[in-house]
């Protein structure tokens, strides 16, 4: 049996269990609050007081011009000295989420704004609240706009795991890492890792493919 295969075959166990106890759990978790991050953030920069459109507008700013790595060492190294402790879980889960949502809220805010101004004329003139508004005649047409760039902002969010290991999270990579480490294989060890990632991504491509083609669906019915 070739060297790669038998590598391939003794390692997969253990790299799959850390993406099903960590990398899948650290993505859907991170991403369900940048979602609720997104759509607040979105909110405040279109309907908000100006001081608060500055806040919003500068957590943006901030999250979408710094690299990722730098605001993991920030909140797991940095924050320690002020007092605020966190295990390397919650630190990337936290990072990841406002990472994420700074990038998924400009999708949801552009996707409001894409709604043809008339629409909201007819809803005053219907005697709609702004909530009845939002939720009868933007909701329903921004969520086909908004799913393309969400769902690349989850496969981007699941990429970036990649990086937790900066923190000492044993995560997918990380278990690749030290099985290179140990073996004196990098190449195999790091191809079959980027084997794992690119199945991942092409599952999540197939079911945003999916998921769009159902909303469109119900959007137009």
């Amino acid at each position: 049996m070739p060297r790669f295969l038998e590598l391939w075959i003794e390692s997969l166990p253990r790299l799959l269990a850390a993406l099903v106890q960590v990398t899948i759990p650290l993505s859907l978790l991170s991403f369900a609050i940048a979602l609720v991050i997104a759509v607040l953030v979105a909110l405040a920069r279109l309907y908000s007081p100006a001081p608060l459109k500055a806040v919003a507008w500068a957590y943006v700013q901030v999250f979408r011009g710094t690299p990722l790595v730098v605001q993991l060492f920030i909140v797991y190294f940095g924050l320690p000295g002020i007092g605020i402790e966190l295990a390397a879980f919650p630190a990337a889960v936290i990072t990841l989420a406002l990472n994420t949502g700074a990038y998924a809220s400009e999708a949801v805010r552009a996707s409001i704004l894409s709604i043809p101004r008339g629409q909201f004329e007819a809803a005053r003139s219907l005697n709609l609240s702004r909530a009845a508004t939002f939720r009868r005649v933007v909701a329903p047409q921004a969520m086909r706009i908004v799913l393309p760039p969400l769902a690349n902002d989850f496969i981007d969010l699941v990429k970036g795991t990649s990086l937790v290991f900066a923190i000492t999270l044993i995560d997918l990579f990380q278990v690749g890492r030290q099985i290179a480490a140990t073996t004196y294989e990098p190449l195999i060890m790091y191809t079959l890792v980027a084997l794992i990632y690119l199945v991942v991504v092409s599952l999540l491509s197939l079911g945003q493919n999916q998921l769009e083609r159902k909303v469109s669906a119900h959007v137009r019915a």
